[in-house]
């Protein structure tokens, strides 16, 4: 595939060249005939009038590259002109002043559980997303989606929400639907329904197989059965993209869990991402840099992979997922509650739960951030597991027994240090993605906090290449067609925000609190975001992986 129209254009670019912008663009149009080129979208005399014009702030393109001045143009849902507005006498339906702002692509967020949100037409603006920037979310995470997808993906669109939205087809989901929470082999009847079930989700326009293999019922699953699920993705261009087995000590470690995703991309001949990539727990912490050892060495035998990952200390999860061992879990809640009264397995359970407790780094690191169940205690949220368990009278797991039985709950769990935080940020295959969940304050804040925190307080990494983690390479390597980068002919997603005041406000304990900083986001030409305010604007669409967008 010829890319040159697009390189020589971001080369002129970056060097203020924008005196023969018009020039080059003919050269290629006239030279390079059937390559991939946005060249007669660039020439400014073929724009008769412009819908949007963003004008005079500093453009990052998504690519990677340094910041230039330029103007950026919409029409309809696309970009049609970056270059000097002023001098192609360029006029515009709406013209927003962004001297003395950042202009970027809006951000994409490959790993959320934005699903209750969008599935409910009263919260399907998805403003904890907008207001950070993201203009794209995936859904379908940990190895869980809408079964048949299809239908949920005609559902967002016609319902219609605020920012784009795609999905993977879960191998949770489609294990359960076929087997139900055994925890046995799949027979290779089942195993035949649970590929159909994968090619059915990938037809409908799936990124690819996600999975979930810390949790039941992906836990029960054998890597040869992900192997022969995940080539039905690979037959049909996907990603693999997982929560995988362990991330901490829990079963095979962390640094084996990672060679089991390896495994898996090159048995299955398919891309690999690792979603939310840490080292969870004491037990692992330091590992990070044989963990970067162990992807560069695949990467350079040829195995594609990638990761995501938040930028907080704390992961977020359920109170059975962190303490449970998983075969507490088979056959389903009723057959887990079973197992906690049951005073011959009793004791058995309890001393697995100490010592996951332990690797979470005790009582004190578990604070209860939702509950659950009819009958819950409200007033646990925002309460420490050990303070909630002295307040009782109780040892740590027996309460979390307590709240276990009555419904379960929410916890954001303290276990990572930030040097390995920092260590994996910095590696060139590492992207953004927030793990958005209710409760925890990376929903309402995870980019801007990468940006104030690790980008202009600490210097970790560059801004363009925090945007660039956080658009374009999302965007390719998902597959998504034209998206992720300012530029003539890609979608006009489009952010805008001051680099001084941008920051996350949502806390642990006021989790649900709007970013600073965002003035302007612009979802498919739409203007979503104006000077802070949401507009009521919901242009976001249903995304599949063979067409870029519906």
């Amino acid at each position: 595939m010829i890319v040159y129209p697009d390189e020589i254009h971001d080369f002129l670019l970056h060097r203020h060249w924008l005196e023969i912008y018009n020039a080059a663009a003919k050269f290629l149009d006239k030279h390079l005939k059937g390559a991939k080129t946005a060249a007669p979208a660039r020439e400014s005399q073929r724009i008769s009038k412009l819908d949007t014009l963003i004008r005079g702030g500093s453009l990052i393109d998504g690519a990677g590259t340094d910041a230039v001045k330029a103007d950026v143009g919409v029409a309809g849902d696309r970009i049609v002109f970056v270059g000097d507005a002023a001098k192609e006498n360029l006029q515009a339906d709406r013209v927003i002043d962004a001297t003395g702002l950042i202009v970027a692509p809006g951000f994409i967020d490959p790993h959320t559980h934005a699903d209750d949100d969008l599935f409910d037409p009263k919260r399907a603006a998805n403003l904890a997303y907008l207001t950070q920037g993201v203009t794209t979310v995936f859904i379908g995470n940990d190895g869980r989606s809408r079964i048949p997808l299809g239908k949920a993906l005609e559902q967002l669109q016609s319902q219609g929400v605020g920012t784009n939205v795609a999905s993977f087809v879960g191998h949770g989901s489609v294990r359960q639907s076929v087997m139900g929470m055994s925890d046995a082999a799949p027979t290779p009847e089942q195993l035949e329904k649970m590929k159909s079930l994968v090619r059915e989700g990938m037809d409908d326009g799936a990124l690819g197989l996600s999975t979930g293999l810390y949790y039941a019922p992906g836990s029960y699953a054998k890597t040869e059965e992900v192997i022969e699920l995940a080539k039905v993705a690979a037959e049909r261009g996907g990603v693999y993209d997982t929560h995988q087995r362990d991330e901490s000590s829990y079963t095979i470690g962390l640094l084996a869990s990672i060679e089991e995703v390896i495994r898996i991309g090159r048995e299955a001949k398919i891309p690999v991402h690792i979603s939310h990539i840490k080292a969870l727990g004491a037990d692992v912490w330091g590992q990070s840099g044989k963990a970067v050892e162990i992807i560069n060495r695949a990467r350079a035998e040829g195995v594609d992979v990638t990761a995501n990952q938040y930028p907080y200390v704390a992961s977020g999860t359920g109170l059975s997922a962190s303490l449970l061992p998983r075969w507490a879990e088979a056959g389903g809640r009723q057959e887990t509650l079973k197992r906690i009264d049951d005073p011959a397995i009793r004791p058995k359970l309890i001393a697995e739960m100490e010592q996951n407790l332990k690797r979470r780094g005790g009582a004190n690191s578990l604070l209860i951030l939702s509950v659950s169940g009819g009958g819950a205690d409200r007033s646990m949220v925002g309460k420490r597991l050990d303070e909630i368990a002295k307040s009782r009278g109780k040892g740590a797991v027996e309460t979390a027994l307590e709240i276990i039985k009555m419904g379960g709950a929410g916890v954001a769990s303290f276990n990572m240090t930030e040097s390995d935080i920092e260590n994996f940020m910095k590696q060139p295959w590492v992207m953004t993605g927030s793990d958005g969940s209710s409760g925890h304050p990376r929903k309402y804040g995870t980019y801007p906090r990468k940006i104030r925190e690790y980008v202009l307080n600490r210097h970790v990494i560059t801004l363009p290449r925090m945007i660039q983690a956080s658009s374009l390479q999302v965007a390719e390597t998902f597959n998504l067609k034209d998206r992720g980068k300012l530029g003539p002919g890609y979608f006009a997603d489009v952010i805008v925000f001051d680099e001084k005041t941008i920051a996350d406000r949502s806390t642990y304990d006021k989790p649900e609190v709007f970013a600073e900083g965002v003035k302007y986001v612009i979802v498919n030409g739409k203007v979503a975001i104006d000077g802070g305010k949401y507009t009521g604007a919901t242009a976001g669409r249903a995304l599949r992986k063979a067409t870029g967008g519906v």
